[in-house]
């Protein structure tokens, strides 16, 4: 699972041409969803996006989470994060997982986030979105879970 995160001012989306929603100061995460994701890496993920420590105390430096302020969250699907373009100039979508496995675990994802407090706004799986945002920083982070848990396993 991999999840594009970026501290926002503000994010508002449109899905298929209609509004969304918006959030204020907080995160937008765009979803990747592999084939081999399971819940596990869900609650993992979703748990290191929330407790995520990238907004600033009073002394400037990166130390306060969502929880902290109140920050909201965006969650957006994004099934491009598991593009492979190793090969030609077009990229294979081959390791992302198909909607039919995708589409629970992306629920999952956001039973997570619900369950944590944080006030969420989503995008729609599927959907044509535009996600207009302000990238406050600018401050972005990719995570994924199996870079993740290699790093674990290696003892950083």
């Amino acid at each position: 699972m991999r999840a594009v995160v970026t501290r926002v001012s503000r994010a508002d989306i449109t899905i298929n041409g209609e509004k969304g929603g918006s959030i204020g100061k907080g995160l937008l995460v765009l979803l990747g969803i592999n084939h081999n994701d399971t819940e596990k890496e869900c609650k993992y993920l979703a748990e290191k996006c929330v407790g995520l420590r990238i907004f600033e105390d009073e002394n400037g430096k990166m130390n306060k989470e969502l929880k902290d302020f109140g920050g909201e969250i965006m969650l957006v699907s994004n099934f491009t994060l598991y593009a492979d373009c190793s090969h030609g100039k077009r990229p294979s979508f081959i390791n992302a997982a198909r909607p039919e496995q995708a589409i629970p675990l992306y629920e999952k994802f956001k039973g997570f986030l619900k369950d944590s407090g944080i006030n969420l706004v989503t995008g729609e799986f599927g959907a044509d979105m535009q996600i207009d945002h302000v990238n406050d920083g600018p401050v972005t982070i990719i995570m994924d879970t199996d870079e993740m848990q290699r790093s674990k396993k290696n003892g950083n």
